[in-house]
């Protein structure tokens, strides 16, 4: 039965438009008046249909949520009757989506009743899945996880995390593997855009999206690299294409794909496949030849341009059209377009971070911005696009192998600090590890072995890896597979493990392509409809999300879920110290006031519970062009008060939409770059010259803000006497009443400081970014002259691979580059959306992308069934596309499919009536070995392969 409500049905008063509603609105207002008059009154009659559908005549309750899709962040109105989701609207007065929904934001309501959920607990025995009750489930898997601590340590068992969980949920779990005792715990940040963190954060302080979505109306320009909004962020398309009608915004798409983003662009620049530091590089050639750059703002601003410049004047015209496909006059147009167009932005997605080069590529694409001066302005900035939901937040909330929360590192100086904010002894927190000091140093203060290769930390032997011994259990919380390399050494990992467990509202490729008959264990969680929190935007602003409808079947939200293995862990009390625990289930307001609590390096202090409801009750206060509020119990906010938000929720700090502007006061959300780097380095300072935030009593650069620094000035009377107590021997990071925040703001000063961005950074295998051939490529010819790395001994925990892989020629026997991307109808591993009837009808088949030549050349046409075969042999069986969108020698694949193996079909492998509607090969069977050597971020933008008819 179709569940629609009546149109008479009650609504809840001031939850905003529906589309109907300004449809009619509009209308009374414009041609509905005219055509009335015309008309006159009595030609206008009611119209009854008959033959109406069965509805629910019960009121309908409005619940106000945020799409689970990408990172965009869009409103959505869900209308619940008896418990039941029977209606959702994209919100018409929501401040970034005004309106719009994507195809995968219309299926929401079906993704909150999909019957291809998982239902109940459950464990594969002899090849085939038996139903569990809670208790048994958590008693057995918490018995095997303590019987691996005692024989193998903590670090034998990883805790994978997830992009979908909410804030306080990815904390929560951060603070879990922490008490646990290890750092093995990672998310999908870890594949898609752990390089633009670790990149960007060094270039100039925070690794996030500069400014947000609505002030991208503002460019004159923009340069899409390794982007594809068009299908990846739809709804992020309007304001793109706002600029280009308001501004004459010149768009321009560099990408070996002529994708729909292109369709849209003013020029379309096909470059080979990781070249992306040689495109960048042959930009700023032009740009340094011709005198373009902002000279003035590199001098007061940018620290190590000179380096830069060095390194630019070896990529010639020539070479940068022997490397990138690209020629002169191509590069010479963007380059005078990019610097004649003023602000404009640069933004990039996983096609520029996946990448063994990601690093690199992330850097560059700051330093021509850096050099444009386009960072710190509106109009302009390095706006990177993240995939998941909320894999902004769960980033910034510490769901990874390399830091606790806010980026405060693994030192000791950070465990102390959350050990003080968690209430629990660091001394009993530091027991919890394995005291032994391994190659990379004791485990509580080393990287943790990473999600995109946990695979080697099952496959490896024990002596190689930096810790006591292999992983032995797997807990897929959350994750898709499918989207890691290298499926068939997965497949052999997954087998050795002694234990997966999977948790999930959906079975996952987890739970089909192990080719195991026991030891696997699958836990129901619910979807983030079923449960309440914050949710993070790519923009920094945070949303709160109602609960639609209560859990479904035997699921249980994801806090819930770990208290209950927290509690047969025995470490329970700890995790929830400071936060009420209702039942089972911890309470989400408690857990982000604790966010609150310590996040102070980034800013997650002044967004309470409290600020974030006011905010999502109010969305039509906030402008759709700046954000801001216009009057309203939230006037002067920015919406979802993009971090950092300063201070204390008290303080009142209204969030900071554009990073590092010194144009705006930092009371305001202005501020300069992150003096986080030191205050010189060789004699050269370091520090920001002739140029602070506005209103700022220092009218220069500055270092960080400490209590000696406020003694110093004579500011530290300022402070009351409690947070005299609180300052002292702390930092702006460390300060928990957050005094020394509040004392430097009201000067006018950011507690961070201000500093010159760096486009050296000292602390990389590449100071400056360097091009680097991939370690699979065609290009044989470039390898002398373009080699990369030698292998590493040790990088989180694991011996790393370069030169002993590139140095074995396979092009002649895999011709073709190799690479691949998302498709508009389906997301991430694409388990939830093939789930969706809505969405499954849109796209039913796997394919690879081939260019007409090329298959000319093999043999095939279009809609033939092929066989793509990857460099290290992982073989998929797909159709074949034959199209001009890919360049010669260039071949495509999406990786939102899942459920076929190698030409075989897993179906019957799922729990009875949970596989989803549409399977298909993962693109990630084919895909080969090769990581980033700062973040390990997997590569698979840019392999090679083989094709031929199947």
């Amino acid at each position: 039965m179709r569940l629609t409500r009546k149109q008479d049905a009650p609504r809840s008063a001031g939850l905003g438009i529906s589309r109907r509603q300004f449809l009619k609105r509009s209308g009374a207002a414009t041609g509905g008046l005219a055509a009335a008059g015309f008309m006159g009154h009595g030609m206008l009659r009611p119209v009854e249909a008959s033959g109406k559908t069965p509805v629910l005549d019960s009121p309908a309750e409005v619940k106000r949520t945020i799409c689970s899709h990408c990172s965009v962040g869009c409103g959505t109105y869900a209308e619940v009757q008896e418990g039941i989701w029977t209606r959702q609207e994209p919100a018409f007065d929501h401040p970034i989506n005004r309106g719009a929904h994507c195809a995968k934001g219309a299926s929401l309501r079906q993704h909150g009743h999909s019957s291809r959920r998982l239902k109940h607990p459950m464990k594969l025995m002899g090849g085939q899945w038996q139903q569990m009750t809670w208790d048994d489930a958590i008693e057995e898997i918490g018995e095997k996880v303590l019987a691996l601590r005692e024989s193998y340590g903590p670090d034998s068992v990883f805790w994978l995390g997830s992009a979908k969980f909410s804030n306080e949920q990815a904390y929560l779990l951060r603070k879990f593997a922490s008490l646990w005792g290890t750092n093995n715990t990672d998310h999908q940040a870890r594949i898609c855009h752990s390089t633009t963190v670790a990149g960007v954060a060094n270039t100039w302080g925070y690794g996030a999206m500069t400014n947000s979505l609505n002030d991208m109306q503002n460019c004159r320009s923009i340069l899409f690299i390794g982007s594809n909004p068009a299908e990846a962020h739809p709804v992020a398309m309007q304001h793109f294409l706002i600029a280009k009608e308001r501004n004459n915004c010149d768009i321009i798409v560099a990408d070996p794909r002529f994708t729909r983003t292109a369709a849209k662009a003013d020029t379309h620049v096909r470059i080979r496949p990781g070249s992306d530091v040689a495109f960048i590089w042959g930009l700023l050639w032009h740009i340094f030849e011709n005198g373009w750059e902002d000279s003035e703002y590199i001098q007061q601003r940018v620290y190590g341009m000179d380096e830069v410049r060095a390194e630019v004047a070896t990529f010639t015209p020539s070479v940068v059209e022997n490397v990138t496909g690209v020629p002169e006059a191509t590069m010479l147009d963007v380059a005078q377009r990019l610097a004649t167009k003023k602000p404009g932005s640069i933004v990039w997605c996983m096609g520029g971070t996946q990448h063994t080069t990601g690093n690199n590529n992330t850097r560059a694409y700051c330093i021509l911005e850096l050099a444009l001066g386009n960072i710190g302005k509106s109009g302009g900035g390095a706006n990177i696009l993240r995939g998941h939901d909320n894999v902004q937040g769960a980033t910034d909330l510490g769901l990874d192998s390399s830091s606790l929360p806010a980026y405060y590192g693994l030192a000791e100086g950070a465990w102390q600090h959350w050990a003080r904010v968690w209430d629990v002894d660091y001394e009993w927190i530091k027991a919890r590890f394995d005291p032994t000091e391994y190659h990379d140093g004791y485990p509580m203060n080393s990287n943790g072995i990473t999600v995109s290769r946990w695979v080697d930390g099952v496959l490896e032997d024990d002596e190689a890896i930096s810790q006591r011994s292999a992983l032995k259990a797997m807990f897929y919380w959350g994750h898709a597979v499918n989207s890691q390399t290298r499926g068939p050494e997965m497949r052999r990992a997954m087998q050795k493990l002694e234990m997966m467990v999977i948790v999930d509202p959906y079975p996952t490729v987890a739970a089909v392509m192990h080719d195991r008959t026991d030891g696997v264990y699958l836990l129901p969680a619910c979807t983030q409809f079923e449960t309440t929190g914050s949710v993070t935007a790519t923009n920094r602003s945070l949303q709160w999300r109602d609960k639609v409808i209560e859990p479904l079947f035997e699921s249980k939200p994801d806090h819930e879920i770990m208290y209950l293995l927290a509690e047969k862990l025995g470490f329970a009390d700890e995790l929830t110290r400071n936060i009420q625990v209702n039942g089972k289930e911890p309470l989400i307001d408690d857990i982000l006031r604790e966010i609150n609590r310590g996040t102070w390096t980034i800013g997650y202090t002044g967004q309470s519970p409290e600020r974030l409801k006011e905010h999502q009750k109010n969305w039509h206060t906030f402008s759709f062009e700046n954000l801001r509020a216009q009057g309203g119990p939230a006037d002067g906010d920015y919406y979802g008060l993009p971090w950092p938000c300063w201070g204390t929720p008290e303080f009142a700090h209204p969030g900071s939409p554009n990073l590092y502007d010194p144009s705006v006061p930092v009371k305001e959300g202005g501020m300069g770059f992150r003096a986080r780097f030191g205050i010189e380095r060789d004699g050269v300072n370091l520090l920001a010259e002739g140029s602070a935030p506005v209103q700022g009593e220092l009218d220069d650069g500055y270092p960080e803000f400490t209590d000696q620094m406020l003694k110093d000035l004579g500011w530290w009377d300022d402070l009351t006497e409690e947070e005299k107590v609180a300052a002292e021997g702390e930092n702006w990071k460390t300060d928990l009443l957050g005094g020394i925040q509040r004392v430097a703001i009201e000067h006018g000063c950011a507690p961070y400081g201000n500093a010159k961005a760096r486009a050296v950074v000292w602390t990389f295998p590449d100071q400056v970014p360097k091009h680097r051939e991939p370690l699979y490529t065609t290009r044989r010819d470039l390898v002398e002259q373009f080699p990369t790395w030698d292998d590493f001994r040790s990088l989180y925990r694991l011996p790393t691979l370069y030169k002993s892989i590139q140095d074995n020629d396979n092009s002649d026997r895999y011709p073709i580059i190799l690479t691949s991307g998302r498709l508009v109808e389906y997301e991430g591993g694409g388990e939830e959306t093939r789930s969706m009837s809505w969405l499954a009808e849109l796209q039913q088949e796997m394919f690879v992308e081939v260019n007409p030549a090329d298959a000319n050349d093999i043999g095939i046409g279009d809609g033939d069934t092929v066989w793509v075969e990857g460099a290290e042999g992982g073989r998929v069986r797909v159709k074949a596309m034959v199209t001009p969108r890919v360049g010669r020698g260039v071949a495509f694949m999406p990786f939102h499919f899942g459920g076929m193996f190698q030409g075989e079909n897993l179906h019957d492998r799922y729990p009875e009536g949970a596989a989803p509607y549409v399977l298909g090969e993962a693109a990630n069977t084919v895909t080969t070995y090769g990581y980033d050597p700062v973040t390990l971020m997997q590569e698979t933008k840019c392999t090679i392969c083989r094709i031929e008819r199947a």
